[in-house]
């Protein structure tokens, strides 16, 4: 099993990241990400064997976000 995150470290990453926090977001933030690692560590065991990913429903439609200083464009499902 994975160590949990201590708030101090959560606090390290986001400012690694460029993310500053506010003193009183550490331990909230920490949890929020063990919460997510266990959430992804339990799809990664899923065996989901031959499915195959799921198609859009018909007429689904996203907006692509463009780098900077490029266009959007719509993409129709």
């Amino acid at each position: 099993m994975t160590p949990t995150l201590t708030a101090q470290e959560a606090a390290r990453w986001a400012d690694r990241a460029g993310l500053p926090l506010a003193e009183e977001r550490h331990a909230v933030v920490a949890a929020i990400a063990d919460h997510i690692r266990a959430v992804v560590s339990t799809l990664r065991e899923l065996d989901l064997g031959e499915t195959a990913p799921g198609a859009p429903p018909a007429g689904w439609q996203h907006t692509l976000i463009a780098p900077a200083g490029g266009e959007s464009a719509d993409v129709a499902g």
